[in-house]
């Protein structure tokens, strides 16, 4: 039994490290061009993050000492 149970573990483990070009398939075409594209996309070109999905993210959150505004909703307990 855990032979076995190993044996599936290590099966999916391995599907997940498969890396090879992407493409359609057989009989199956990529989806149609985005309205007003000129030219379809590649499946490269459909992977890649937009900016927006993945921004640059700032490690500092504040350049320098700054005195906080006051909160309106810091309310104190009941």
């Amino acid at each position: 039994m855990r032979i076995g149970a190993a044996l599936i573990a290590l099966t999916l483990l391995a599907g997940c490290g498969q890396k090879a070009q992407l493409k359609p398939l057989d009989g199956s075409a990529l989806p149609p061009a985005p309205f007003g594209a000129e030219v379809q996309p590649d499946a490269d070109d459909l992977l890649e993050l937009d900016p927006r999905a993945a921004p640059d993210r700032s490690t500092e959150l504040r350049t320098r000492s700054e005195e906080r505004e006051d909160d309106p909703f810091d309310l104190p307990p009941e």
